[in-house]
């Protein structure tokens, strides 16, 4: 998985996802809404323990395997660090915990969930861009860790992992009208069952918390707008904030809620 420079860094291996439409649904408005998106680079893998510990100063015990257990804000920090490491500008501006995207920056950054659902499916319809069990480690293999980046089948873009394994963080606010400052993880994890790892399953936690079976996938692409790209809006964060309508039955109440 991506090869090695002179300096001994692990690099991190790109595919160009050429852009299109996706649906994105939002249960708790019960609407739905299509976004085009502009082409973008993106992982082949999910950043693994050795690329992690190479950027940041965490141990590495299982080099291939994602990095797990880490928060949001420690993903985005990474990302930071990982352009920085590489001269490229980086995206995100920190203030405190309050973190802002710069769209026209081109260095490392977290998918929109748009542009993550966009490569997962690679074209495909249903929930699933392989027989699951091909696909994806799940529940079903009955592993109790996360697995070895690339053991199972790719997608048709060629990225592996994109279901099973660990949730991966992206830039979008779960729901701020309910969840406060809560931000997505998609995929699916290594212990979930069929029903979590799926394309268009949305999760969630806040900055902060982390979980053993979350990591993260990290993208580039620059944007000319301010406050909005790749299906995310600054404008409609404020508008979903706002938003007093019911719960969906089954979701889980704030206080210590992990999804």
């Amino acid at each position: 998985m991506g090869g090695t420079d002179a300096s001994g860094v692990t690099d991190i291996e790109l595919r160009r996802i050429p852009g299109g439409q996706v649906t994105l649904h939002d249960a708790r408005r019960e609407v739905q809404r299509s976004v085009e998106i502009e082409p973008f680079e993106i992982g082949v893998f999910p950043i693994t323990e050795e690329q992690f510990a190479e950027i940041l100063p965490v141990p590495s015990r299982h080099p291939r395997r994602p990095a797990a257990d880490l928060s949001w804000l420690r993903a985005v920090h990474f990302c930071n660090a990982a352009s920085e490491w590489e001269g490229l500008d980086p995206v995100y501006r920190f203030d405190g915990e309050h973190v802002e995207w710069d769209t026209t920056a081109e260095g490392y950054r977290l998918p929109t969930e748009a542009e993550w659902e966009l490569a997962c499916r690679a074209g495909s319809t249903g929930p699933h861009y392989a027989p699951l069990a091909e696909a994806a480690w799940t529940g079903a293999d009955g592993v109790t860790s996360p697995q070895d980046v690339g053991g199972k089948l790719p997608n048709l873009d060629g990225l592996f992992d994109m279901l099973g394994n660990v949730w991966e963080w992206c830039w979008d606010l779960l729901d701020p009208a309910r969840y406060d400052d809560y931000r997505v993880f998609r995929g699916g994890g290594f212990a979930d069952d069929s029903w979590s790892v799926r394309a268009s399953v949305r999760r969630g936690g806040g900055p902060r918390m982390h979980h053993e079976d979350v990591g993260l996938r990290v993208a580039r692409g620059a944007f000319d707008a301010a406050g909005q790209a790749q299906g995310w809006s600054a404008q409609a964060d404020r508008e979903r904030a706002a938003f007093d309508g019911p719960v969906p039955f089954g979701w889980t109440p704030m206080r210590g809620a992990r999804r």
